[in-house]
């Protein structure tokens, strides 16, 4: 039996036959490095939802634990009164009432103050523990009263009181107040020392501004608003016509009211030095607590409890991102099958 003899092949047709089989062989390798490529994409896809599971799930726990509304404290939503010794020369406030002739009703201080005095404008904090901090507010309206000064204002919890009203009785408790008083200027010192009877002071401060300036520029125009009232009025009782009278009339109002101006920014400014301003915080003094230490049991049901909690976020976390995975895969698929199209198209052309 003779064996059959293949026909020889030109150098041509043997490159083409290597160049085809290397061709086929980079091919191999090509789909082997997208196959390889493919499993770790979807390794780290799967690696990324399950840390973003744990982390988007325990808040999205928290959120619905809450029914999706933000919780404030009681304590970011209280404002702690303002203790600066600033004053605004254009408020009018709370000041004394005047007499016919325009002289201030002030305390007796201030009138009788000495030429080569300072005025000083005292306000005064305090932070107090106490143990019933409705208590502490009417001890500490009593001590102002006593000293001859008045309550401004009360909080109590998170409401305000409001000035008390005597023989008023009310069972509202709360674990922190505030309350504002005015008192005499020369009893500021005591009113505070006597706050070490009410409960234990743990913080306490007093700033003093000087307003000399200011009054003594007040008083000054406020004596020649005076004087030129004085002499614009005689001026009315000798107007020759009725243009000179209206001309008076219209500088005599002007005058009148800066008078008036510069009157209650003075009283204003000598109501402050006067009466100082005692803002007191009252807070309840809590019960110290004694440590109990955790043992191999109490050890275990925490770890279980936050492996719970942790597995429970992971699936919250897994059912948030399921949408989105669905909607990445899609595109996936039709990108990676457009792809495939376009490969064979070109793998047959070459062919």
């Amino acid at each position: 039996m003779t064996t059959p003899t293949l026909p020889a092949l030109s150098a041509e047709r043997v490159d083409a036959i290597e160049s085809a089989v290397f061709g086929r062989i980079a091919d191999e390798r090509r789909a082997m490095r997208r196959r390889r490529r493919n499993v770790w994409t979807g390794i780290g896809a799967a690696a990324a939802v399950v840390v973003i599971a744990a982390v988007v799930g325990p808040s999205l726990t928290s959120t619905q634990s809450t029914g999706g509304s933000t919780v404030v404290g009681a304590s970011g939503a209280e404002s702690a009164p303002d203790f600066s010794g600033q004053f605004d020369q254009n408020s009018v406030g709370a000041v004394p009432e005047q007499d016919a002739a325009g002289s201030s009703s002030l305390p007796e201080q201030s009138a009788t103050r000495d030429i080569g005095s300072r005025d000083i404008v005292a306000t005064g904090s305090s932070t107090v523990e106490v143990d019933d901090v409705r208590a502490a507010i009417d001890e500490v309206t009593a001590a102002a009263t006593a000293a001859g000064g008045y309550v401004e204002s009360t909080q109590l919890g998170g409401g305000m009181v409001g000035i008390p009203i005597e023989g008023s009785a009310t069972t509202a408790t709360a674990s922190s107040g505030w309350i504002t008083v005015r008192v005499p200027a020369d009893t500021l010192t005591q009113v505070m020392d006597g706050l070490r009877d009410v409960g234990d002071v743990t913080a306490t401060s007093v700033n003093r501004s000087d307003v000399t300036d200011q009054t003594v520029d007040l008083r000054a125009r406020v004596a020649a608003g005076e004087a030129s009232v004085a002499r614009l009025t005689e001026l009315m009782g000798q107007a020759a016509s009725v243009a000179d009278l209206i001309t008076a009339e219209s500088a005599l109002a002007e005058r009148q009211a800066q008078l008036d101006s510069d009157r209650q920014v003075l009283q204003s400014i000598e109501s402050q030095v006067a009466l100082s301003t005692l803002s007191v915080q009252l807070t309840e003094r809590t019960a110290p607590v004694t440590a109990d230490p955790a043992g191999f049991g109490d050890g275990l049901v925490a770890g279980w409890n936050g492996l719970v909690a942790t597995l429970n976020g992971v699936v919250i976390g897994v059912g948030f991102l399921l949408p989105w995975i669905v909607i990445a895969g899609v595109a996936w698929a039709i990108v990676w099958g457009v792809r495939r199209v376009v490969r064979r198209r070109r793998a047959a052309r070459e062919g």
